[in-house]
């Protein structure tokens, strides 16, 4: 059950983060700006590439790097495939995971190693095979961990992690869905793409995507009352609910996969996602069944103290921009009207393909931490 009375009372939600969750949320901005500039240091923004490498292999444990890969590959197109290297294992802690390069790799692919821990034996063994094979490696993780010396040794570029003061006192590895997370293992790929000319991404339009952030964060705060902050309003919305998460527009898409995976890791909330128009036909069905509002009515006898209350549909529709022309918005809302299904719809103010998309993915990720504080998870 949800405590709604936490979304409003600033000291009970700070006591109630100890995961830092929100801070790292509000400080997305920030670390997007730091990591910038890492990768500056690093060398990325001086990098003069011979050309583009014909494929970009992506390898890293967990949501984060489905994540990062998923965001690239979305804004890199069709310029050059963006793939993921799944892991093997026993189990998903560090010392368990194995990567393996696809048999037709080489000298003119790209693999790019992203991990929030960088203890992972695993990747340090991946940056060894990949410089023999004859592939350039890029790795982001934290300073000082084993991968550092692994990618060093094997002639690649490492780019340290930015983290915040308060992570480095920790011992624990952050959850891979955490909003700083992502922002730290994605912008320094961002730059070192944009060098590559496979995506847009140079250091005015990262500037940019840091502004949305802070505005996203000043919009989503804790000290901003529910009924004025659109991510409380969506946590409590979404409470005792099975959310359809439908997405229109490319870089939608993205936003919310990362929102469910968020949703999951750090709430323990499941959600089901997909794109329209298919969502229409692939989400009809659970909307018609025992799902739908309609198919429970409210018992007066029901004891409203001791049962738990019936877990209902609720579609959450996230669009990336106003887009004219062809739009299944409109159809999306009579199916789910049609069906007493509530709806809930995100749309970013107007702004480049990059902005529109941080600020989906921030108000969304404030959203998963409101629900997963004043869940108790």
């Amino acid at each position: 059950m949800l405590d709604e009375s936490l979304l409003d009372t600033p000291e009970a939600l700070a006591e109630a983060d100890r995961r830092a969750l929100l801070r790292g949320a509000a400080e997305a901005g920030a670390r997007v700006r730091t990591a910038a500039r890492h990768a500056a240091e690093a060398g990325i923004n001086d990098l003069k590439p011979d050309g583009r490498p014909r494929a970009i292999l992506i390898a890293g444990p967990g949501a984060a790097a489905i994540c990062v890969a998923d965001l690239l590959g979305t804004l890199a197109g069709a310029t050059s495939p963006v793939i993921r290297l799944a892991p093997a294992g026993v189990a998903p802690a560090a010392g368990a995971l194995r990567w393996e390069l696809p048999g037709w790799s080489g000298s003119v692919d790209l693999l790019l190693i992203t991990t929030p821990d960088g203890t992972e034996p695993g990747l340090s063994l991946l940056a060894e095979q990949a410089y023999r094979r004859g592939l350039t490696v890029v790795a982001v993780a934290p300073a000082g961990s084993p991968l550092t010396e692994a990618v060093h040794n094997n002639h690649g570029l490492f780019v340290p992690m930015a983290t915040a003061p308060y992570e480095e006192e920790e011992e624990e590895v952050p959850a891979a869905s955490a909003p700083g997370v992502l922002w730290a293992l994605l912008t320094p790929l961002l730059a070192l793409l944009d060098r590559t000319g496979l995506l847009t991404a140079p250091p005015d339009v990262v500037e940019k995507v840091a502004d949305r952030l802070d505005h996203i964060a000043e919009r989503c705060g804790p000290a901003i009352a529910a009924y004025s902050n659109p991510a409380k309003t969506l946590a409590a919305e979404l409470a005792d609910s099975l959310p359809l998460i439908w997405t229109e527009g490319v870089s939608a898409g993205p936003a919310g996969r990362r929102f469910a995976a968020a949703l999951a890791e750090l709430s323990g909330h499941p959600a089901l996602v997909a794109e329209l128009p298919e969502a229409l036909a692939a989400h009809s069905a659970l909307l018609a069944g025992r799902l739908a509002a309609s198919a429970d009515p409210d018992d007066f006898f029901r004891d409203r103290v001791e049962e738990t209350p019936a877990l209902h549909a609720r579609v959450v529709l996230l669009r990336d921009r106003p887009i004219g022309g062809l739009t299944a918005a409109p159809a999306a809302r009579d199916l789910a009207l049609s069906h007493d299904t509530p709806i809930s719809e995100l749309e970013p103010e107007a702004g480049g393909e990059l902005e529109t998309l941080a600020e989906l993915i921030a108000i969304t990720d404030f959203a998963a931490v409101y629900l997963a504080l004043a869940s108790g998870a």
